[in-house]
């Protein structure tokens, strides 16, 4: 079993605020991997060593300069009452909606969706912002999210 039932997942309620509304079809989409799965994923796609977004070293892609292209804040545009993504994030990721994401908190908690559903409901996933990465199956193009409400993207080698 690769993913947890919503109702399982300890923070399903993130997507099931009433003022974010998130669709049951995008909740559907919304698929919290097991731990297990979870730390495959992240060995696979984030770090083989690291556990977590704050001990990235300089043999993490994640831990390198050179990794990271621009910055800015996210946190205005999460107040703000409009859904658009902040304007850096969709200004460097062009993918496809049906693109497979993975919202990469920690080595043992990622959730499998969309491009579209993430789009869609990004506000849901930054409820809890201590460095999650955001990246694409089979893709480049990468973001990282910061408690002090900013943003990094870039390019993973």
């Amino acid at each position: 079993m690769n993913y947890l039932p919503l109702d399982q997942y300890k923070y399903a309620w993130v997507f099931r605020r009433q003022d974010m509304a998130v669709t049951p079809d995008d909740l559907a989409q919304i698929k919290p991997l097991t731990a297990s799965r979870s730390a495959e994923v992240w060995r696979g796609q984030i770090s083989p060593v690291c556990l977590y977004p704050s001990h990235f070293g300089s043999g993490d892609w994640a831990g390198q300069e050179k990794t990271w292209k621009a910055k800015e804040q996210w946190q205005g545009a999460w107040d703000s009452d409009s859904p658009e993504l902040p304007e850096l994030l969709s200004g460097h990721i062009k993918w496809e909606p049906n693109v497979t994401v993975y919202f990469c908190y920690k080595h043992d908690h990622v959730i499998e969706t969309t491009w579209g559903v993430f789009r869609r409901n990004w506000k849901c996933f930054l409820f809890f912002d201590d460095g999650p990465l955001l990246v694409g199956r089979k893709r480049k193009e990468v973001a990282q999210f910061f408690e002090d409400g900013t943003l990094q993207v870039g390019i993973r080698a």
